[in-house]
């Protein structure tokens, strides 16, 4: 899952962006009102983290701007105003959710999982091959009942390859999804990952589920035979 973090501090943003790494969330960052309000225009997030006093464009105006687009995209603001008639404005507006600096990560994280459980279905939240699932708002993956710990990174890409299940991924593809950078011709980073997964999904259980294609690259699914 993707969000965006609107905050001017850079200190605050370089903290939030850490933690929710951390729980496994890929995240973008802008310290500028006009650039929020440009990426929240054009990327589906699946949560914002809104402050309210930005440069250039505050938050109220990024809030209203993005609901009359958006009116499904949840918006956590997060911000120093602690009025109650900022709170009412926000919400009026369309704010999902309202929490006041300073503030604990736990309870940010809370209403980060809380926000999202109610925004997606549960066939978006869960996702399912075989006996492999992997829940991506609790951040979740067991096999066979069995709980798998993953690093971000890994997380990360056996979810893409699981939105993916039963398509031919080719590691530019990976690079570019996953990792957010161009794809480099001397790296093996993805098939070290690759590595990496399989130790924790494949190893113990009868059927593997990661396969490589020979030219191609990967391809996650439970088809008997699906690598070259």
């Amino acid at each position: 899952m993707r969000m965006l973090i609107a905050e001017d501090d850079p200190a605050l943003a370089g903290f939030v962006k850490k933690g929710l790494e951390a729980e496994h969330y890929a995240v973008d960052v802008s310290g500028d009102g006009e650039r929020a309000r440009a990426l929240a225009s054009e990327f589906n997030y699946d949560l914002v983290v809104l402050d309210l006093n930005l440069p250039r464009l505050d938050g109220v105006a990024i809030l209203r701007h993005v609901r009359t687009r958006k009116p499904t995209m949840p918006i956590l603001v997060l911000t120093g105003r602690n009025r109650v008639e900022d709170r009412v404005q926000c919400l009026d507006l369309g704010a999902d959710d309202y929490l006041v600096k300073p503030f604990s990560f736990t309870e940010l994280s809370a209403r980060i999982r809380a926000l999202l459980r109610r925004s997606h279905l549960p066939a978006e939240s869960v996702l399912t091959v075989d006996d492999l699932k992997l829940d991506r708002v609790e951040r979740r993956v067991e096999r066979g009942g069995r709980r798998i710990e993953l690093t971000s990174k890994e997380f990360g890409l056996l979810e893409y390859l699981m939105r993916n299940s039963g398509r031919r991924i080719t590691r530019a593809m990976i690079i570019e999804h996953v990792w957010n950078l161009s794809f480099d011709t001397c790296t093996n980073v993805v098939d070290v990952y690759i590595n990496y997964l399989r130790r924790k999904v494949d190893d113990g259980f009868g059927k593997r589920l990661i396969h490589t294609i020979r030219g191609v690259g990967y391809e996650l699914s439970s088809r008997a035979g699906a690598a070259e």
